[in-house]
């Protein structure tokens, strides 16, 4: 008999105990309502949402809990929530943007030297913008969403009664999977918002899709276009210019993509998770009502200020997007020149450029970064006083290699870049700093004795 008392405790594994407490939850034999759980998760409370939810978490669990991050539950999320408000794309409206971006490759040409791209351009819905671009998103989100996913375990751990330390010590990598699994849900309802918002693929600064490709979402477009008192056929082109234009830069400047990524990716890693914040959500959580924990993760509270370093990496990267969107706005200026209404179109990209939009802002919030770069303005003007003094061909030149592109500095003061541009192209020496000037002076002593040595 004592034997038989004993072999259950022989069996005994905190991990699986902490698994079957989660099982209990989600199959709701727990007092914790699912509704609540979607609710921490950014959900609605409806029965479709509630299910989806309860898949991914059980999916997770049924995965063995190896810590990864399940990203297809963004996918999913993003595609359902994009599809809620999708309409498809008609035999009319193909026709009309093919032809906007025919006439927008045509006035391209007249204007930059960039490459021409070799991938014929795109027409999205919003489920398949949702799919081309999650890739990205995942990959900018995985450093915040691995940081939160190891703060929350590590806080809960240690928040947690003596009689249950065991149990969760050795369900740590369950509890990242599903910690991670609730931030790519949230991730996934972000990025579908946003496909509602967005018009084309270049729409955000970031090359959201793979090299060479531009595309437009014709059911965006038309909604972009209500309201402005201007013919259809003027926004299609305009917005058809301004896609073209930037996935043209990116195909000329091959280093740009990755250059790009690179800094957002770098910056984002170093992103970390204030604890002490967590600890209070941990001290006072309520399984019953999860929504503190929810708002938290999604009001961009648990991403401390950042560091020195970290605004100094971000100052070059709103530099690099400035440098991108205004080179595009010049462009698109010039290229669209015989639009009789390309002004009021212009004008309604800048004003929805600076203000955003809400599933934009989300994202800000959710990975702590900003899409929009400040100083578009003077980067615009910058690339324009460049135009005007050395011509279409000499500013696009610039983009060859990232040591070439204006700086931070020279949006200060564009006239100094003008004018070595201008002596440059005038043939003119530059002035040589001191150390340059008596290097040379050595350099040309040295051959003027090598003879009487000889």
């Amino acid at each position: 008999m004592a034997d038989d008392d004993s072999r259950p405790d022989e069996g005994h594994n905190p991990e699986d105990e902490f698994r079957d407490m989660l099982r209990d939850i989600l199959s709701g034999k727990s007092s914790i309502d699912p509704s609540q759980l979607a609710g921490a998760a950014g959900l609605p409370s409806d029965p479709a949402s509630i299910s989806a939810l309860m898949n991914q978490l059980q999916g997770a669990l049924r995965g063995g809990g190896d810590g990864s991050i399940n990203w297809d539950a963004a996918l999913n999320q993003g595609q359902e929530r994009a599809a809620q408000s999708q309409l498809d794309v008609t035999s009319a409206e193909r026709a009309a943007l093919d032809q906007a971006f025919h006439i927008a490759s045509l006035w391209l040409d007249e204007v930059i030297s960039v490459a021409e791209l070799t991938t014929p351009p795109r027409l999205m819905t919003r489920k398949e913008w949702v799919s081309a671009t999650m890739p990205l998103w995942t990959q900018l989100a995985e450093p915040v969403a691995t940081s939160i996913s190891d703060s929350l375990t590590r806080v809960l751990t240690d928040q947690a009664p003596e009689e249950l330390k065991g149990m969760m010590a050795g369900a740590g990598q369950v509890m990242r999977s599903i910690g991670g699994t609730l931030f790519a849900m949230q991730l996934g309802q972000v990025v579908g918002q946003l496909s509602s918002e967005v018009v084309s693929g270049g729409d955000v600064g970031i090359p959201l899709l793979s090299d060479q490709q531009a595309a437009l979402l014709p059911q965006n477009v038309a909604a972009f276009g209500e309201g402005l008192d201007v013919p259809a056929d003027q926004v299609q082109i305009y917005l058809a210019v301004r896609e073209i234009a930037h996935a043209r830069l990116f195909r000329h400047s091959r280093w740009l993509r990755l250059h790009l990524i690179s800094s957002i990716t770098d910056f984002a890693r170093g992103i970390h998770i204030d604890s002490s914040r967590l600890e209070q959500l941990a001290d006072g959580f309520d399984p019953a009502n999860p929504e503190e924990l929810r708002a938290a993760m999604v009001d961009g509270s648990l991403i401390p200020p950042k560091s020195e370093a970290q605004l100094a990496a971000l100052s070059r990267l709103e530099t690099m997007l400035a440098l991108i969107e205004g080179w595009v706005d010049v462009v698109t200026l010039e290229a669209t020149s015989r639009l009789p209404r390309a002004d009021a179109i212009a004008e309604t990209v800048k004003r929805r450029r600076a203000s955003g939009g809400p599933a934009e802002s989300a994202f800000a919030t959710l990975v702590g970064l900003e899409l929009r770069p400040r100083r578009l303005r003077e980067a615009a003007a910058l690339w324009q006083a460049v135009t005007d003094a050395v011509g279409n061909e000499k500013r696009d030149e610039l983009w060859a290699h990232p040591d070439l592109l204006p700086s931070s500095a020279d949006l200060d003061d564009p006239q100094a870049l003008v004018a070595r541009l201008t002596s440059s192209a005038a043939g003119v020496e530059p002035v040589l700093d001191e150390v340059d000037q008596a290097l040379e002076d050595l350099l040309r002593d040295d051959d003027t004795e090598r003879p009487h040595e000889a």
